[in-house]
């Protein structure tokens, strides 16, 4: 989506343009709801765990392309210009030039929307789907203490999220590109 918007006709970029503007405006509550109560009046059934998978995945790609759009348009215009002149097509100069930079620029706010779909997944509880909160909520039924449960899914949670950030930091590391960003490096 994100290389449609940037190197898209202006079709593309309208369709493109309005899912995203238009999924980024729906709370994935309703999001899920459409998907998994709405998608059954029109004689389309999705189970409740697929159901969820889309309902992330749609709302993630609406949020992840405006961060690649950002990346790609973060790098510079003269690399396409150069990329060209050496006899590229856009498109492989996109895929060899453009994207490894963009990629590299994008870690960072990947890493924040990977925490907050993983934080997200939260949310299938509404429709059904056994998963962190859900499984709390059973251990909470057979007489534990709620404080207890919430506090540790809390904790599960936190540390899910800080495994995720720290792993994109070491790839963020690895493929840093040296002098761009970093303050005092010589």
């Amino acid at each position: 989506m994100a290389f449609g918007q940037v190197y898209g006709n202006r079709v593309i970029r309208g369709i493109i343009s309005v899912y995203e503007r238009v999924v980024r405006s729906i709370p994935l509550l309703v999001i899920l709801f459409l998907i998994f109560y709405g998608l059954p009046a029109a004689g389309i059934r999705i189970p409740a765990f697929t159901s969820s998978i889309l309902a992330l995945g749609l709302r993630g790609a609406a949020y992840q392309s405006q961060i690649y759009r950002g990346a790609i348009l973060s790098v510079s215009g003269s690399q396409m210009k150069a990329a060209l002149s050496l006899g590229m097509n856009r498109f492989t100069a996109f895929i060899y030039v453009i994207l490894p930079q963009a990629v590299r620029a994008a870690i960072p706010p990947i890493g924040n929307e990977a925490a907050i779909v993983l934080k997200d997944t939260s949310t299938v509880y509404a429709i059904g789907v056994s998963e962190l909160l859900r499984q709390g909520h059973y251990f909470i039924s057979t007489g534990s203490d709620p404080m207890t449960i919430y506090l540790t899914v809390a904790f599960i949670y936190l540390v899910m999220t800080i495994f995720i950030k720290a792993l994109l930091a070491l790839f963020e590391r690895k493929y840093r590109i040296p002098g761009l960003g970093i303050e005092g490096e010589i």
